[in-house]
């Protein structure tokens, strides 16, 4: 299994370099000078591990390591206790006090018998780093007896000079300029087994020119340590690693000293959520649920595994939380090899699952990214994860997407767009646009339809197909359709003004149908006419097919009651949406707006077709002249949207359409070039 087993993680594998394991060598190197009565042997000086520095910023007495062990019961994070927690002999190691104090009665020879039955592993070692006695408990924990440990070289012993700033501790704990050391190491046993170890060497009287060294021996606690952080970083349903274990790892692999050393230098990560979970809770019970998370999380183990024999490196497979599970890849080589992999989770997926009798289906949908490590946070991969999962789940579920920076970038942008929306109405950052609106017969301006523009600060100029959506969503439409709509308003009443004597143009205004529901539409309308001055016959209203057709209950009653004050009701890209014909005839519907795309079927001149080679599609005028002679029984007017040659407004006009609306004709302008083209045509 991935990144978990069925019993505690191995403590091995939690604990860096910090500690290290030793090899027990009982062989004497080295004989030791007298010491307390201990006879003298051949004296062979001692060899000193290379020297090391200490640590930046440390001095005597504050050292610390690169990283804490994990058993800090004894130690608040320090493997060097400070000179003022030890004066002299520390009365917190066991045996320190070899030689009894001065005024006491008890002999010398009692307190070495003391320190040879004593149960702690200890020993007492010279300024030059060799052993000058030992006694049993620690001949035993070494497997060999206390005599042959004599003349070693006690750092040999328990790996003291593993590494540069424990060695560098150990030697000032020798010198006397250090009052304590304390490390953990693992040491293997000549018999083979491995067991950890507490290292404390503290200074004995400065007359005895020696330090005791003692060994605590720490495996069973080890041990405990493994399977409660076994227990706190893997899930219980599933046994996989759980969310704080994933992020752990994650945050590792994003470090630079994981990727700089070697590897690829590349991360990658499938994000996976199963599709419709929850029925399966709500329905058939959380019991349920669990097995079948369990199962899916024995298959994802199993991609795992198998992608981890093909490439040498096993993902880990993690559940983040709920139905959400991660599949990690450290020195990913590419898309390709996370592409692969969701593609094998989504194949393994695809069998049912027996549960106790109930066989169960089930779909996933999978966000992949794929980046290199440099550079890349933990928390932006998380979300670039989050964001492409939801893409997946966008375009049908049952599938795996790949990160896409442009799609994210749209996004980010949409995002910032709808946050700035409201704010951006009180700002005064939207301005109209004005497209005419001509008769075919004669060329004459009959009207204007209004179009709204966002001036954002930061993106610029925006049109509405980049906003409406969004304020319809947060129903910002509301108050900004209302401005819309006031402004308009006030501007065809002041064309009015300006051309007293001209026939007054009307002017188009969109409303969303979510206006319809969430205001009072008839009682803007009123207001903004009678505050503008503006006559309900110059006002036409634009909704889309999909909002009018069918229309019932409350937005037909408010359709009606515009039409019954006098204004325009005008059904925008007719044609696109699956009508209902015989509708038309109980809606209080004007005009109908003719959608481009039957209009661009007339984009060609002559026989030969016109630019590109485009060749007429003799469907598409019948459509549109059958749609227009029904418009005409029915009473109601037909305007042709995107119209943008001569040869269209031909054939357009020859089919009896009333008015158009395109390039042909203008573009969208500001309201000053209205004027100047009202006058021009007057």
């Amino acid at each position: 299994m991935s990144g978990t087993s069925e019993g505690p993680t191995p403590t091995a594998d939690l604990i860096r370099s910090a500690v290290t394991e030793r090899h027990i060598d009982t062989s004497p190197r080295t004989s030791p000078r007298t010491y307390a009565g201990v006879p003298p042997s051949a004296s062979v000086p001692a060899v000193s591990p290379p020297d090391a520095s200490p640590c930046a910023g440390a001095s005597p007495g504050t050292y610390a390591p690169a990283e804490a062990p994990l058993d800090t019961l004894d130690t608040p994070g320090s493997i060097c206790d400070t000179p003022e927690s030890m004066p002299g002999v520390s009365e917190s190691v066991p045996g320190a006090a070899l030689v009894p104090p001065a005024g006491t009665s008890t002999s010398p020879g009692a307190f070495r018998a003391a320190f040879g039955a004593a149960p702690l592993p200890m020993a007492v070692v010279d300024r030059e780093g060799l052993v000058v006695t030992a006694n049993e408990s620690l001949g035993a924990l070494l497997g060999t007896g206390s005599g042959a440990l004599v003349g070693r070289i006690a750092a040999d012993l328990v790996d003291l000079a593993s590494d540069a700033r424990t060695w560098h501790a150990y030697r000032e704990v020798l010198r006397g300029r250090q009052a304590r050391l304390r490390c953990t190491r693992r040491l293997k046993h000549p018999d083979g087994h491995s067991l950890w170890v507490q290292v404390t060497v503290a200074p004995l009287p400065a007359q005895e020119e020696a330090v005791l060294l003692s060994i605590a021996d720490i495996s069973a606690r080890r041990e405990l340590q493994a399977r409660l952080r076994h227990l706190q970083m893997h899930d219980p349903v599933t046994r996989l690693p759980n969310r704080t274990l994933f992020f752990e790892r994650l945050s590792s692999a994003l470090e630079a000293e994981a990727y700089e050393e070697g590897g690829t230098g590349r991360i990658g990560l499938c994000y996976l959520d199963l599709d419709g979970f929850k029925a399966v809770n709500d329905t058939l019970g959380h019991r349920v649920g669990d097995r079948l998370l369990a199962a899916v999380a024995e298959r994802l183990t199993r991609c795992a595994d198998e992608a981890g024999y093909a490439r040498g490196a096993t993902p880990l497979v993690a559940r983040l939380g709920g139905d959400e599970f991660a599949l990690l890849v450290e020195d990913s080589t590419g898309t390709d090899q996370l592409a692969d992999l969701a593609e094998s989770v989504l194949k393994s997926l695809q069998a049912p699952f027996d549960l106790s009798g109930q066989r169960l289906s089930v779909s996933a949908s999978i966000g992949v990214v794929e980046r290199r490590a440099a550079g890349t946070s933990a928390t932006h991969l998380m979300q670039a994860a989050d964001t492409t999962l939801y893409w997946a789940k966008a375009d049908g579920k049952g599938r795996w997407t790949l990160f896409d920076p442009e799609r994210n970038a749209h996004r980010m942008t949409r995002q910032a767009l709808s946050s700035t929306l409201r704010a951006a109405i009180d700002r005064n950052e939207f301005a109209l646009e004005y497209q005419p609106l001509v008769g075919m017969a004669d060329g004459g301006v009959r009207g204007v339809e209004a179009l709204v523009r966002w001036n954002h600060p930061q993106f610029g100029t925006l049109t509405p197909n980049r906003f409406i959506g969004l304020a319809e969503e947060d129903g910002s439409i509301v108050q900004l359709g209302r401005w819309v709509l006031a402004t308009a308003c006030r501007q065809a009443r002041r064309w009015q003004l300006d051309r007293p004597d001209a026939v007054p143009i009307f002017v188009s205004v969109n409303v969303a149908v979510r206006q319809v529901w969430d205001s009072d539409l008839v009682a803007d309308v009123a207001e903004i006419l009678a505050e503008t001055g503006l006559a309900p016959h110059l006002l036409q209203l634009e909704l889309t097919e999909s909002a009018v057709m069918g229309s019932a209950g409350r937005p037909l009653q408010a359709l009606q009651s515009l039409s019954d004050m006098g204004v325009r009701i005008a059904i925008d890209d007719f044609g696109t949406g699956y009508s209902n014909l015989a509708y038309l005839s109980r809606l209080p519907v004007s005009v109908l707006k003719l959608d481009g795309s039957f209009v661009r079927g007339f984009q060609y001149e002559g026989p030969d077709g016109g630019a590109g080679g485009a060749h007429p599609n003799p469907a598409d005028e019948v459509i549109v002249e059958a749609l227009i002679q029904l418009a005409h029984r029915l009473g109601l007017t037909v305007t042709a949207e995107c119209v943008e040659t001569a040869s269209q407004a031909t054939r357009l006009r020859g089919i009896g359409c009333d008015t158009g609306q395109g390039w042909l004709y203008s573009r969208p302008v500001a309201p000053d070039r209205i004027s100047a083209l009202l006058t021009a045509s007057s």
